[in-house]
């Protein structure tokens, strides 16, 4: 009867080890491979890590987001991986995970993709430089270096006066740790894809390049904001350009100035000695006078036939402007115009 009794005690002894490390082995194996990290809000969360990020850095910023389970199994699994710092990048993750998806994601180097975005407001290629590198692990200098450097851009067809061409307005789905070429790389791949055989024979149509099109497109763009007036202002400087009339373009002025932020062009604005001085030079200037939309490029290549030669600003200060076809029509409004500034005081 002892003996009996023994064995049951030795048998419910067994079973409770026996639960106990399952118990253990299971939960070890429920935080690698299920769950260790919960998010405290129910949101995913992402991070930007830095190059030769420590570990415990990582960890810290992590856990303001996510509860951790167990922190002491995280770098249990973190050791046995040999994960001391984590691989630059942009990591975003889900609303639980645990440690394995979390190691390997950091060990190699697995990143999320990032929006990269700029506008036509872009103006300069140093604000262009400026703009990526805001949003990329890149330095404003690399990329800037890039873009003034003729041979660097020769292999885009472009020069340092076009690159800004390259960069067409737009959100695009990138690597945070992308290196300058990759970024070039991926703008010509962008480019190629929007300058289809279409609209390349459209612009052969128009007797002008693509990096042409895209130029006169950025002098349309800071005519002004108003979208609706955008074809007659491309049909506009189309008529100018084939009949060799110099276009007067009081943005490309603005621009050789230096001072986008100008309002009023004056006659000593306009003796100004730049290829970007359209009333002192025939023709397109020499490249883009900001990042042109898609959206332009596309009303340069599709403007209506007008007869349209000359605008001015509308004296009625809406914002708008009147479109004339000689230049006695012009005049009139110009000199409107001209006494509504003074009244006003702008300068």
């Amino acid at each position: 009867m002892e003996k009996n009794v023994i064995k049951r005690y030795i048998f419910f002894g067994i079973a409770i080890v026996v639960v106990v490390v399952l118990a253990c082995v299971g939960t070890r194996v429920y935080r690698w491979e299920m769950n260790n990290f919960t998010s405290k809000d129910g949101e995913g969360h992402g991070y930007f890590i830095q190059p030769d990020e420590p570990l415990d850095s990582v960890l810290t910023r992590i856990s303001a987001d996510y509860e951790i389970a167990s922190k002491r199994a995280f770098l249990r699994d973190s050791r046995r991986a040999k994960l001391v710092s984590a691989k630059p990048g942009y990591y975003r993750f889900e609303r639980s995970f645990g440690n394995r998806h979390i190691i390997r994601t950091l060990q190699l180097g697995n990143e999320s993709p990032v929006r990269l975005t700029f506008t036509n407001t872009v103006r300069t290629r140093e604000q262009l430089a400026g703009r990526l590198a805001a949003q990329l692990m890149l330095d404003s200098v690399s990329i800037l270096r890039c873009l003034e450097d003729n041979d660097y851009m020769a292999q885009f067809g472009l020069n340092r006066e076009t690159a800004v061409c390259l960069f067409l307005p737009d959100t695009y789905e990138v690597y945070w740790t992308m290196t300058t070429d990759e970024l070039f790389g991926r703008m010509k791949k962008e480019y190629d894809a929007f300058w289809t055989p279409e609209r390349i024979h459209k612009a052969d149509s128009l007797h002008l390049t693509p990096t042409e099109v895209a130029t006169l497109a950025s002098i349309v763009e800071s005519e002004t904001h108003r979208e609706a007036e955008h074809p007659a202002i491309a049909s506009l400087y189309l008529n100018r350009l084939r009949k060799g009339i110099a276009l007067q373009a009081c943005p490309t002025v603005i621009f050789a100035t230096g001072n986008l932020k100008l309002r009023r062009v004056l006659k000593s604005h306009l003796a100004i000695d730049s290829p970007y001085n359209t009333y002192k030079y025939p023709g397109l200037p020499p490249g883009p006078i900001r990042c042109a939309r898609k959206h332009t490029i596309d009303v340069v290549l599709n403007a209506p036939n007008t007869g349209y030669l000359f605008m001015c600003a509308n004296p009625d200060f809406s914002g708008t402007h009147v479109f004339s076809k000689t230049y006695a029509q012009h005049a009139a409004v110009a000199q409107q115009y001209r006494r509504q500034l003074d009244q006003r005081a702008i300068r």
